[in-house]
């Protein structure tokens, strides 16, 4: 009989100190394989069967609405996310911050037992394990962090977030992160791209969500999701939040 797969087991092939060399000019990387091959594909195949995607949406200045799986099988509930969905359309149509994508809250679903022990209360233990805390501390040269939170996303045809920067520095967020598990190999016309600007809005560089890899950057950075198109095959799946230093 097969042991069972560790669904994070961080790979014992990557170089921090080279890492952290690349990371601190610019603040901000992608690593690849991350995981280890067989512990990454086990997350991906997990992921992609077990999680009972919400949604998340919000239109400029208002409040960020989240809206579980069960509640969306609701008449009423459905009508009024096709609303706020509308709203969320004509935000970005003026240039105003705005995004839509599908999403299941590992700590909210953590603290109030949604599945208790289940998978993503599995995954968020995971994150906040040694290992992963002590690879991302190398890197970025923050021996400081202490816990990560995070949330399951999957950018869908129609999906995006809008450019923002991550200014919850109060709460603690100094490195953000995306941990992609998208299953097959990312078409570049898909959208999906992890985007950085400048102050006047000009791409200063992108990340394809290519399937183990780990973005990392410091906050807060003029970033975006960039929008995936109704062609797009499959939706980009990835783990993604921040690690904190309190």
């Amino acid at each position: 009989m097969s042991e069972p797969i560790n669904i994070f087991e961080v790979s014992s092939d990557l170089d921090t100190d080279a890492l952290a060399e690349a990371y601190a000019p610019i603040q901000r990387i992608q690593i690849r394989n991350v995981l280890t091959e067989a512990s990454a594909e086990a997350l991906r195949r997990a992921l992609a069967e077990q999680t009972p995607w919400g949604m998340a949406a919000q239109a400029a200045d208002g409040t960020p609405r989240d809206f579980r799986m069960e509640e969306l099988r609701q008449q009423s509930t459905a009508t009024e996310a096709q609303a706020i969905l509308k709203q969320v359309h004509d935000a970005a149509a003026r240039g105003d911050y705005a995004f839509r994508y599908a999403r299941y809250p590992l700590v909210k679903a953590y603290k109030e037992r949604w599945n208790p022990g289940g998978l993503h209360e599995i995954l968020i233990e995971h994150i906040n394990t040694e290992p992963f805390l002590e690879l991302v501390r190398k890197v970025t040269r923050r021996p400081e962090l202490v816990k990560a939170d995070g949330q399951t996303t999957l950018f869908g045809p129609n999906h995006f977030l809008g450019r923002h920067q991550d200014q919850q520095l109060d709460e603690g967020w100094t490195i953000a992160y995306v941990l992609n598990m998208t299953s097959m190999k990312w078409h570049p016309d898909w959208g999906g791209y992890l985007l950085f600007y400048d102050d006047e809005g000009d791409v200063i560089d992108g990340y394809l969500p290519r399937f183990n890899t780990l973005n990392l950057f410091t906050v807060p950075q003029h970033h975006a999701v960039s929008y995936v198109p109704p062609h797009a095959p499959q939706g980009r799946i990835s783990i993604s939040g921040w690690f904190r230093d309190r």
